[in-house]
């Protein structure tokens, strides 16, 4: 039983899924920021900013 003991490697494991799951996530808020709605938002914000001084 000392193979259920043995925890080697399992920080290299958890590193990977950290790492998958910032991939993910970064691929969520590349969508996002790239969507029409939120283009137009900044676009809009910037504009009023601009028109502001």
């Amino acid at each position: 039983m000392d193979l259920l003991k043995d925890d080697s490697g399992m920080s290299t494991v958890e590193y990977a899924i950290g790492t998958l799951a910032v991939a993910a996530l970064a691929g969520v808020l590349y969508a996002v920021a790239t969507s029409g709605f939120v283009k137009d938002l900044l676009q809009g914000l910037i504009q009023s900013a601009l028109s502001a001084v």
